[in-house]
């Protein structure tokens, strides 16, 4: 946990300062607004211990399979009215997740101690996220926990669907690219050695074409060490990059408005949003407070900043459909169903059907990008291999002409 310092106003207009424990920005403006105070400036006075920085960062991360199970036998287990205490000992003595069996022994210690259940998750962010947690002590206050666990199981579910749809659609197109890649890197490596050596005891000059090919693999095999180096050292300055919050929000920014993937993108981050809201606004939790949860699990940057908008307007009193509207990378449709839920009082029902509608798109949306990346793909290296073909056998075609 750190310690961060807010300056907030009352919506009498009142404005406030004092310091408050969270683990995050996000945790801190929950927590405010849970008091009916609206923030104005937070300011980090001391951060979390570094050792548990560390280990959060180097651990490894939890399946998202193996928590689905947990939530899933964790609410079987509460609504057969199994005590938790009794049911945290059950799911620990048979998880087969080392982290998740870890978390779980300490969340039971500490609800001994006479903390409650969402506290006590809250001190493992690794396992179990800020969606999850509030979700969990808006059951316990609600007293409908083993409903609340069902529903994030499902949600869990429904998440992972999405997820492994989009990276089924990067598995082909990435096995042909590391093919292609290995089968050129050998054919310039080891085939057009062979043809230079013949062309050479000819004693005749080489076409302009078939000369750059045979200096660029004499050049390879003369500095590989070099080739390759700079290779991995430029795939680890992308990945580092990528992985600093400046290279995740322009990376988000990229691929949303890429020509292919921007479509799948941005539909699969539209249904997660929406599967987040309905799930948390049925689940009684407020609309200020889902949306700043929505916006941290969109996972993507643009979504992100889209509802943070969506939020401020919100936070002083506007319907959530009309800073909706404005957002250029929110739907028509999305907006039109939130103003019927609005006006309805079924916001949680519309946004369901919102995420059932974006997911079968999204569903759609991967087949059509496999079918088209294909055969581009396909296109592509077969006119590079066909290139280092043509240039290798142009000696061979003007020496036929000589022949006639």
């Amino acid at each position: 946990m750190a310690k961060f310092q807010y300056q907030a106003r009352s919506f009498t207009g009142k404005t406030s300062n004092g310091v408050i424990d969270a683990i995050d920005e996000a945790e801190v403006r929950v927590k405010l607004r849970a008091k009916q105070l609206i923030p104005l400036n937070l300011k980090i006075v001391q951060s979390a211990e570094k050792k548990v920085n560390a280990v959060s960062f180097f651990a490894p991360k939890v399946k998202t399979k193996e928590l689905q199970i947990f939530t899933r036998q964790f609410s079987t287990l509460i609504n057969a009215g199994i005590p938790i205490l009794d049911s945290l000992k059950i799911l620990s003595d048979g998880a087969s997740d080392k982290i998740i069996k870890e978390a779980v022994i300490q969340i039971r210690a500490s609800i001994e101690t006479g903390k409650r259940l969402s506290e006590s998750m809250q001190q493992h962010p690794r396992v179990f996220d800020t969606l999850y947690c509030n979700m969990v002590r808006a059951g316990e206050e609600a007293g409908i926990l083993d409903t609340i666990l069902d529903r994030l199981s499902s949600y869990a579910e429904k998440n992972e669907k999405i997820k492994n749809q989009v990276k089924g659609a990067l598995v082909m197109p990435i096995v042909i690219i590391c093919a292609a890649f290995i089968i050129i890197t050998g054919i310039i490596l080891f085939i057009i050695p062979k043809f230079a050596e013949f062309y050479k005891s000819s004693g005749k000059p080489l076409p302009a074409l078939t000369q750059l090919v045979v200096s660029f693999s004499d050049s390879l095999i003369a500095n590989w060490i070099f080739y390759f180096g700079g290779l991995f050292f430029g795939i680890y300055v992308v990945i580092t990059y990528l992985s600093s919050k400046d290279g995740k929000i322009a990376f988000d920014k990229f691929i949303i408005n890429a020509p292919i993937f921007g479509d799948v993108v941005q539909k699969s981050s539209v249904a997660r949003m929406s599967r987040t809201l309905s799930t948390l606004l049925s689940s009684g939790i407020n609309m200020i407070e889902a949306i700043e949860i929505a916006a941290k699990t969109a996972g993507n940057h643009v979504i992100e900043k889209a509802l943070h908008a969506c939020r401020d307007a919100v936070t002083v009193g506007k319907p959530f459909h009309q800073p909706l509207s404005r957002q250029k990378e929110i739907p028509q449709m999305l907006t039109q169903m939130v103003a019927i839920g609005e006006q309805s009082g079924s916001l949680d029902t519309m946004l369901a059907k919102v995420a059932d509608f974006y997911e079968d798109e999204v569903e759609n949306a991967v087949r059509a990008m496999t079918s088209l990346i294909e055969p581009l793909m396909m296109i592509v290296l077969g006119g590079i291999i066909a290139f280092i073909l043509i240039a290798m056998y142009l000696p061979v075609f003007q020496l036929g002409d000589t022949i006639a």
